[in-house]
C-alpha cells in the first residue's frame, strides 16, 4: 500500500467515525426530545383526567340543583293555587263563621309566607354574599355556577385532548426521525411538541379560546 492510499484510507475512517458520532449525537438529542414529550404527555393526561372528572361532577350537581329548584317551583305553585281558592271562597261566602274565616285567613297568610320563603331562603349561617340556601333564587344561582364550572371544565378538556394528540404524534415522528436519521422529521416533531405544550398550558390556564 502506498503512502497516498494509506492517507486516503485514514481520512475515510476519520470521516466515517465523525459521521457516526454525528448520527449518535442526533439520536441522543431525538431520544431526549421523546423523553420530554412523554413526560409532558403524562402531565397533560393527568390534567385532562382531572377536568373530565370536574365536568362530570359539576354536571351532576347542576342537574340535581335544577331538579330541587323544579320541585320547589311545583310545591310553590300548589300553595299559590290553594291561596287563590281560599281567597276566592272568603270573598264569595260572606256567611262563613268568624272563626272559620279567621282560620282560613291564617292559612292564607301562612301559605303566602311559605311562597315567599320558597322564592328567597338564604342560609342564615352563611355570609350574605354567598349562594348558599334553599330558595329558588339561591338554587338557580347555584345551578348556574355549577353550569359555568362545567363549561369551563369542558373547554379545558378540549385543550388537553388536542394536546395529547399533538404529543402522541410528536413522539411517533421523533421515533421515525431516529430510525431515518431525518432532521426534517425531527423538526416536525418539535413543532408538534410546541403546539401540544401550548395547548396543555392553555388547558390549565384558559388564556385563549380554541377557534375550533
Amino acid at each position: 500500500m502506498e503512502a497516498s492510499d494509506a492517507a486516503e484510507l485514514i481520512s475515510e475512517i476519520r470521516e466515517e467515525r465523525a459521521e457516526n458520532e454525528a448520527d449518535n449525537h442526533f439520536r441522543d438529542r431525538a431520544a431526549m426530545l421523546i423523553a420530554i414529550l412523554a413526560m409532558l404527555l403524562a402531565v397533560g393526561s393527568l390534567g385532562g383526567g382531572n377536568v373530565a372528572e370536574d365536568m362530570i361532577h359539576n354536571n351532576i350537581k347542576a342537574s340535581d340543583t335544577w331538579a330541587f329548584y323544579q320541585a320547589k317551583n311545583v310545591r310553590q305553585t300548589q300553595y299559590r293555587i290553594a291561596v287563590d281558592q281560599m281567597q276566592a271562597q272568603l270573598a264569595a261566602d260572606a256567611g262563613l263563621p268568624t272563626q272559620v274565616r279567621a282560620d282560613m285567613q291564617a292559612t292564607v297568610d301562612r301559605y303566602k309566607a311559605t311562597i315567599a320563603r320558597y322564592d328567597d331562603e338564604p342560609d342564615p349561617a352563611a355570609p350574605a354574599d354567598t349562594l348558599r340556601g334553599e330558595g329558588k333564587k339561591q338554587l338557580s344561582a347555584q345551578a348556574r355556577s355549577y353550569e359555568a364550572l362545567r363549561e369551563r371544565a369542558g373547554a379545558q378538556d378540549s385543550n388537553f385532548d388536542y394536546s395529547e394528540v399533538a404529543f402522541q404524534l410528536a413522539i411517533v415522528l421523533g421515533s421515525v426521525a431516529i430510525l431515518a436519521l431525518s432532521r426534517k422529521v425531527l423538526y416536525l416533531a418539535i413543532g408538534l411538541g410546541v403546539i401540544g405544550a401550548v395547548l396543555m398550558i392553555n388547558g390549565f390556564a384558559l388564556m385563549f379560546e380554541l377557534p375550533f
